[in-house]
């Protein structure tokens, strides 16, 4: 279900809008669409950043694991 709202944008943003706004069917189409891009951009940003800090939190673990698994090689 689609929620008719008002928003008050610039003028140079209005004017990009309508030049890129080609395949779009109309200017609420394309802004509709460049949100959701931007709220799953966002989304994939905080998880990463969560990854990050689980890695970084378990770093020195799995640090000691990976150099207990090269004590393993044979030099070649």
């Amino acid at each position: 279900m689609k929620v008719k709202t008002s928003i008050t944008l610039s003028e140079d943003l209005m004017e990009a809008i309508d030049k890129r706004a080609g395949q779009a069917k109309n200017r609420s189409d394309f802004i509709e669409t460049a949100v959701r891009t931007y709220i799953a951009k966002t989304i994939r940003d905080e998880q990463n950043a969560n990854d990050l800090a689980i890695i970084n939190r378990k770093a020195d673990r799995l640090n000691q694991e990976a150099a207990d698994v090269l004590k393993y090689q044979v030099p070649m």
